[in-house]
This record gives C-alpha cells, sequence and structure tokens, in this order.
C-alpha cells in the first residue's frame, strides 16, 4: 500500500466525524483530537477508537481476574487485531460472508449455552456494559476467520486409517478409548470375623434386595437406606469409572452387563455386593437397531400439484396394500432419484439418518407391513420396513471420534505456525510507539 492509498483510507474514516463536527459547530472550537490510525495493515486501517473499544471489552470479560497493566494490554490486543485484520482481508478476497440468519443462530446457541433467550443474552451484555452491536460483528469476524482457518489449515490435514490404527495400539490409545461405565453399589456388610451365619444372613439380605430392584425399586433409595458402602448417601452412585479404573471384584462382571442390569450378590471378604450398569460410554461396542426399508416418493412437480400428489400416493398404497409389487412401482412411480431405479431400497438405515417424519414411520411400522402415506419436506412417501437387526457400529463410532481428535490435536499444532507465517508477511506499519 502506498501513502495515497492510506490517506484515501484515513479520510473516509474521518469524513464522517468531520461531517459530525461541522453540523453541530464545532468546527469554531479549539482544536480536539476525535481519532487517529494506530496501525496500517496491508489495505486495512486500525483506528485509536477501535482499539480502545476492543480493550475496554477485554477488561469487562476479564473483570474478575488480575489483569496487566495499560501498556502491556495495549500491545497485545493490537497485536491480536493485526492478526485477525490479515484474516479478514483474505476472507473478503475468498468471498466469505456470514448471513444475518446464520449470525443469528449463532447468537442463539450462544445465548443457549448461558441458559438465556437471545433477549435475555441482549439485556445481560447491555447491563454489562458490552455493546450488543458490537458483540454482533465480533461474533460474525470470528465466524469467518474460523472459515479462513479452516480453508487455509484444516485442508492440509489428513488423518489416514493408518493414524487411526497406531493412535488405538499405542498405550495411550488403549486409554483413551476404552469403554466408561457409570456404577451404582449396594454393600450389604459382614462384621470382622464373621461366621458362616453372618454370610448366610447377608446373603439372603443381598438376594432380596437384587429381586426388589429388578421389579423396579429405586437404586438410589435403596442404597442409601441399605448400603454400607462410602457412597451410600450419594445413592451408591459411583461416578464415570474407565474399564482399567473399576475395582477388581467387578472388572469381570461389568462389561457382561447391558445397561440397566442388576449384578447378582458379589461376595467378598467384607460382605456382598450389588451394581447396576447406570450407564455406558465408548469403548469399541455400541448396539444399535436397524432397519432394511424401502419407499416410493412422488413430489409435487410442474404438471402434477400437491392435492394431485397425494391422490397418486393414496393410490399407490391401495395397490401395496391389496398385494402389488413394490419393487415394480417404485421404478415406475418413485421420484427417488437416488433408490427409485433399484425399487425404492435404502438398504440398512441407522437411528437419525431420515427426515423425523420417514423416522418416525419407520419405527411405528411393522415388519413387513406398507405404512400409510407420509408427508415430509420432500414430499409424500409409503415405506415398507422388510428386516430388522441389531448391529455393532461401535467400532466406527470409536474410529470416527479417534480421527477428530487427532485432527483436532494437529489443527492445533499447525494454527499458530501459519499465524505467524500470515502475520510475518503482512504489510503493518504502527504509528505509534509502543
Amino acid at each position: 500500500m502506498d501513502i495515497q492509498d492510506a490517506v484515501t483510507m484515513i479520510f473516509k474514516r474521518l469524513i464522517t466525524l468531520t461531517t459530525a463536527m461541522l453540523l453541530t459547530g464545532m468546527v469554531n472550537a479549539a482544536p480536539q483530537l476525535l481519532d487517529r490510525v494506530v496501525a496500517i495493515v496491508d489495505d486495512d486501517i486500525i483506528m485509536e477508537s477501535e482499539l480502545s473499544q476492543r480493550m475496554e471489552s477485554v477488561r469487562v470479560q476479564n473483570r474478575d481476574k488480575d489483569m496487566p497493566d495499560s501498556a502491556a494490554l495495549r500491545e497485545q490486543v493490537l497485536e491480536r487485531m493485526i492478526t485477525e485484520s490479515v484474516q479478514l482481508q483474505m476472507a473478503d478476497r475468498a468471498g466469505i460472508r456470514i448471513s444475518e440468519s446464520q449470525l443469528n443462530d449463532a447468537m442463539s446457541r450462544i445465548a443457549g449455552q448461558n441458559n438465556m433467550t437471545l433477549g435475555e443474552f441482549q439485556q445481560a451484555m447491555v447491563k454489562e456494559g458490552v455493546s450488543f452491536n458490537f458483540a454482533r460483528e465480533q461474533i460474525r469476524n470470528e465466524m469467518r476467520i474460523s472459515r479462513v482457518q479452516q480453508y487455509q489449515v484444516g485442508e492440509r490435514i489428513q488423518i489416514t486409517d493408518q493414524d487411526v490404527d497406531y493412535f488405538l495400539a499405542s498405550d495411550i490409545g488403549r486409554m483413551a478409548s476404552a469403554a466408561e461405565y457409570r456404577l451404582r453399589h449396594i454393600l450389604i456388610a459382614v462384621p470382622s470375623g464373621a461366621s458362616a451365619d453372618d454370610y448366610q444372613t447377608a446373603e439372603k439380605k443381598s438376594r432380596d434386595l437384587v429381586a426388589e430392584l429388578r421389579k423396579g425399586a429405586e437404586f438410589s433409595r435403596v442404597a442409601m437406606a441399605e448400603s454400607s458402602g462410602r457412597t451410600a448417601l450419594n445413592g451408591g452412585d459411583m461416578g464415570w469409572r474407565k474399564e482399567g479404573q473399576l475395582p477388581s471384584i467387578f472388572a469381570e462382571v461389568t462389561p457382561k452387563m447391558a445397561i440397566g442390569d442388576v449384578s447378582e450378590p458379589i461376595r467378598t471378604a467384607s460382605g456382598f455386593h450389588i451394581i447396576k450398569l447406570e450407564d455406558k460410554r465408548g469403548g469399541s461396542t455400541q448396539m444399535i437397531e436397524q432397519a432394511k426399508v424401502r419407499h416410493i416418493l412422488v413430489q409435487p412437480n410442474e404438471v402434477r400439484d400437491e392435492e394431485q400428489t397425494k391422490a397418486l400416493i393414496d393410490q399407490l398404497y391401495e395397490q401395496l396394500s391389496a398385494g402389488a409389487d413394490f419393487t415394480a412401482l417404485a421404478k415406475e412411480y418413485s421420484d427417488d432419484p437416488g433408490s427409485g431405479a433399484s425399487g425404492g431400497d435404502l438398504g440398512w438405515v441407522s437411528p437419525g439418518e431420515m427426515v423425523p417424519e420417514f423416522e418416525d414411520a419407520m419405527q411405528t411400522t411393522a415388519t413387513g407391513d406398507i405404512s400409510s402415506p407420509i408427508r415430509s419436506q420432500f414430499g409424500w412417501h409409503v415405506l415398507q420396513v422388510t428386516e430388522r437387526r441389531d448391529a455393532d457400529i461401535g467400532e466406527e463410532v470409536q474410529r470416527n471420534q479417534v480421527r477428530q481428535m487427532l485432527y483436532a490435536r494437529r489443527f492445533d499444532e499447525e494454527l499458530p505456525i501459519w499465524l505467524r507465517k500470515i502475520r510475518s508477511e503482512a504489510y503493518v506499519d504502527l504509528k505509534e510507539s509502543l
């Protein structure tokens, strides 16, 4: 950027201020500095007012923390703004924009994370002394910068199947990807030096409790009333434990239990233990019910309005209910380009893969039956579930989680390197001594 370009930009930024001075009669007042350029960054400038507003925002957000002195804070914030400016100019050149609806969605998510509505979030920010419009623009800029970073840095990161295999085979990988269990525990204790009769009495009581629990008694209530264990007052809740962190007396039993199961009494020197598997996460086993589905989709078009489309799907439903060949009708009538040619076959479908209306019909239609016509965003459907099965997708989920974790780790390593590079390549002219 040459001096003339810089002067032009400064003029554009200050012309509105000059106009305001003329309108308010300030031209005859003593000269007063209203704003000034603190840095030129490639084709952009950073004004003193922008820097001051950003510093104040940082102070508000960190009011409960020890802050550096003003000079050090000013230097940090200005350097951050310079790096952001470089990235925003890259976003401009790449045509990266954030629409109002996208920005509103992001603001709503932030408000929701703070258990507020968007209106309540706006009021809270105003109360804290933060301009809502300023915050909106900051979030818009952060979203644009994030997209630039994903494009410039993320696109160069490739996580291969071999990377995933190596991680899973490592000690840290085995530990990180191991299943976690949330257990509840009841101990029916026996006294020190217990006799055979003591054990017999404790065993009978523990078996009675197991029967009661399996009939639906609330585990936490029973634990608080009957358990001698350390977690009794917490309803027997042992919290989340990795498989390798389970007490040895539970290590063989727990992995074989399904969520909600109550174990048989487990005898030890201290008495009889009862455990319930409250929940499980992670690991290489995750069972889901899949359905093998086929459907016929008809959609309104230039020659068929909504009413005619509904009449057609009703007609097809009647034919199918009377025993017509599903495959033949799908090939002839279905508007789904993906499945129509194969007789409407969608293959094995997992929960969450279809739109809600379709999934609800899939879940409530008995195997072999034809669903009544349903309307979704895509048009009118009739479907048939031909088979159901329990499928283990745990390994696939586990590998995807590892892939995402490795990607995030690599991204965090590469991002600072890239930021230093673009900062060093940028034209930056500081207009003050820091």
